[in-house]
């Protein structure tokens, strides 16, 4: 009989060589429709999906235009509360967070305004200077709009609102969801000024990725902030899995009957263990004798987006789930904290007791109970070292 390693080691072989069909995203949904929709379905080769799915909620029908009530799932004030951030003061002021995305949104700004506005949060505009976009390689000639990732787009700029309302965002929009244009627009990112870079798309990693890793993805001094993916324990998503990256897993968040939040596991948290990248000297877990993901985990279900383009009859508020929120979060929260250029992967293992180790939720995928797709005490594999309990892991 093998031991549960040799179980798990060659399950994580196969799991390797093996890229999950996911659902095409659904731009226009069946008006009333209740499922959720996959953001942005299958990627082909060479190319990057985001990681998020969506589901409607009130529609600017419903809901009408002006949208000031306090739509259904998690808001910023949730958000505060959860992971213990302050609710006032000039924490994060001058920070810059950019989201790197692709294509474009064109009404990205406008519905940024009416996500602070029903959240309580001061306006974060063009004008005032606080928000900023930008193409791949920084000028302003957008690229083509797509309703699909623009969803993730929204959700990336109202996630880093809800984590850090003071932070400057700088959303940087690549030409397509190819690696290298998404590369490049990290570089950009970077050139401009970012303080932290969040990432919330990947795809498998492979034996191309070192070079792709070290051209585009690695800015010492700059936190790179990556979502691990949403389909469970499976192959390593680069970049994720780089040991650069502070690779972000998912959790849920609910109120208990006290009013406190209990936090567990995501079902569909992305961990893997790498069949090419190293394992980085701060890493010691026995399972995998290559890169693990995640490090840390952040909430990756049911949170408040309001977005208005493309989505037909659904325009208006949307509940989004998905590591593609867990990255931004976490991003906006170490801009928060405000000393990012300290902030590593070494340093948040160094630095786990500060975190909340979460202990419970269901597994990830079939790895005999094992850490590598189960929380348990500790580290494991699906919510890393825990989710941030203030700011403290990151200062």
């Amino acid at each position: 009989m093998r031991s549960r390693r040799s179980v798990v080691s060659g399950l994580v072989l196969a799991l390797a060589a093996f890229a999950l069909a996911v659902p095409p995203a659904t731009a226009n949904p069946v008006a009333g429709a209740t499922v959720s929709h996959d953001t942005c379905g299958e990627a082909p080769a060479g190319h990057m999906r985001c990681f998020s799915t969506w589901t409607p909620g009130e529609s600017m029908q419903e809901f009408g235009a002006s949208a000031v009530k306090r739509p259904k799932g998690i808001s910023a004030a949730d958000i505060r509360s959860a992971y213990k951030l302050p609710a006032s003061g000039d924490k994060g002021k001058g920070m810059t967070v950019a989201v790197v995305d692709a294509y474009t949104n064109p009404h990205a700004e406008k519905n940024l305004k009416v996500y602070r506005k029903v959240m309580g949060l001061k306006p974060c505009t063009t004008k005032n200077h606080c928000f900023r976009t930008v193409n791949g390689s920084g000028g302003t000639k957008m690229p083509e709009a797509d309703a699909s990732w623009g969803v993730e787009i929204n959700l990336d700029v109202q996630a880093v609102s809800a984590a850090c309302p003071n932070c400057n965002i700088l959303l940087v929009a690549a030409k397509s969801s190819d690696e290298k244009h998404l590369g490049q627009a990290v570089r950009t990112a970077a050139r401009l000024g970012a303080d932290v870079i969040s990432n919330s798309y990947g795809r498998d990693e492979n034996g191309s990725m070192g070079k792709l890793g070290r051209t585009y993805f690695e800015h010492p001094g700059i936190p790179m902030v990556v979502s691990t993916g949403d389909a469970g324990f499976r192959a390593a998503s680069f970049p994720a899995v780089l040991g650069t990256s502070i690779a972000v897993g998912g959790t849920t968040l609910k109120h208990t009957a006290a009013g406190k939040w209990r936090e567990r596991a995501w079902e569909n948290s992305g961990s893997g263990c790498s069949a090419w990248i190293a394992k980085p000297a701060w890493q010691k877990d026995k399972h995998c004798g290559m890169r693990t993901t995640a490090d840390l985990s952040a909430l990756a279900d049911n949170f408040a987006v309001y977005d208005t383009f493309g989505l037909g009859e659904e325009n208006g508020w949307l509940t989004v789930g998905g590591t593609s929120l867990s990255a931004p979060l976490v991003a906006g929260m170490i801009a928060l904290a405000g000393h990012p250029e300290k902030v590593t992967p070494a340093s948040v293992t160094r630095n786990h007791a500060l975190l909340r180790d979460i202990t419970s939720g269901p597994a990830n995928g079939d790895c005999g109970d094992d850490y590598l797709c189960q929380a348990a005490t500790g580290y494991d594999a699906p919510t890393g070292w825990g989710s941030p309990r203030g700011l403290k892991v990151f200062s």
